[in-house]
């Protein structure tokens, strides 16, 4: 039996990590969770395995350790790999986001080309890295049909928001989406980022209603299966929805392109929505090849592509690569951020 360890930094670590443990759990293999934060073990689930100190993790020795996160504890057993936490939607600069070489990592398992490309192009410059083109486990519930489609008689509209104030669209749309849901015409699904802004959160909640539901959840996949186009703004659902191939609407979005419907107004909110609604041909087009760029492998199998590219890379060991930089100053925060100064 194969051992993996599911590292989490974030509560959105779930979503993410699970796929992979049920994939290892499928193939008679066996994962544990190690929690950053002692209160995020809270919404484990019944049989999730928990390791609760660094010490249990060295005892346990897993083969390799899954990380949706940036950083992960040199002093833990096995191969480092990466999944991501989501998707490049420019909210930072690439040196200071998604492309971000910190050093920690034997293995990145992309989502598609337009990470792919980069990061293989980052494994050549630096040298002790693999990169192999997975897919993203989140996604995999979604593509496998775990969710079906609610059956509704109106169009649903989808309404998920950053909770970053520079860039959020929550403040500016509140009104028009009360006014929308007012007439009847279309049913409201309405999502904040958990770091929302309490009074934005009231604000929202207040508006449900026969045609509006607020909805907190930790598995925003299932809201994704239920709509029929998404409202946003350049938050990390954008790209989530679209490799549905379904459209978005979006309120100044800062990385727009004709997968888009990019508004800069509120008041162009109605008519953008309308036009995803009939989904035109040359918007579907758009957002298929963004689809294939960002995530062509929709066959809700990534988590186990990302197992077989981790044995893959056990095997292989470090031929061909150059050591890890020491970053000894990295390694002495994490050894301070978990509390961890043992040397065996």
């Amino acid at each position: 039996m194969r051992r993996y360890l599911l590292f989490a930094s974030q509560l959105y670590a779930y979503a993410i990590l699970r796929p992979i443990a049920a994939a290892a759990a499928a193939r008679g293999d066996e994962a544990a969770w190690f929690f950053e934060h002692e209160a995020d073990a809270r919404y484990l689930r019944a049989g999730e395995h928990r390791l609760a100190t660094a010490a249990e993790v060295r005892d346990w020795q897993p083969r390799a350790v899954f990380v949706p996160g940036n950083w992960v504890p040199h002093f833990f057993p096995g191969l480092k790999v990466e999944v991501f936490h989501g998707f490049s939607v420019g909210k930072r600069s690439e040196t200071r986001g998604h492309f971000r070489i910190r050093g920690s990592f034997d293995l990145y398992c992309t989502h598609g080309p337009d990470t792919t490309g980069p990061f293989e192009a980052l494994a050549q410059r630096h040298g002790y890295f693999r990169v192999v083109e997975t897919g993203w486990p989140k996604l995999d519930p979604l593509f496998a049909h775990r969710y079906p489609p609610a059956a509704h008689a109106r169009p649903v509209v989808l309404f998920a928001s950053t909770f970053t104030e520079s860039i959020t669209a929550a403040r500016a749309l509140r009104e028009t989406i009360a006014r929308l849901a007012a007439t009847g015409e279309w049913d409201w699904l309405l999502t904040l980022h958990p770091k929302m802004a309490p009074d934005i959160v009231a604000a929202y909640r207040a508006l449900e209603g026969p045609h509006v539901r607020f909805i907190e959840t930790d598995d925003i996949l299932a809201l994704y299966a239920q709509a029929d186009v998404l409202l946003s703004d350049t938050s990390s659902v954008v790209p989530e929805f679209l490799v549905q191939l379904k459209p978005v609407v979006t309120l100044r979005n800062r990385k727009p392109g004709p997968q888009l419907l990019d508004v800069s107004r509120p008041e162009d909110v109605e008519a953008a929505l309308r036009t995803a609604l009939a989904r035109p041909a040359p918007l579907m087009q758009a957002i298929r090849e963004y689809a294939d760029l960002v995530h062509p492998a929709r066959d809700g199998h990534a988590s186990e592509r990302v197992l077989d590219a981790t044995e893959t890379s056990i095997t292989a060991g470090r031929a061909g690569l150059r050591r890890r930089p020491l970053n000894l100053w990295r390694r002495l925060q994490a050894r301070s951020r978990l509390g961890y100064w043992s040397l065996g």
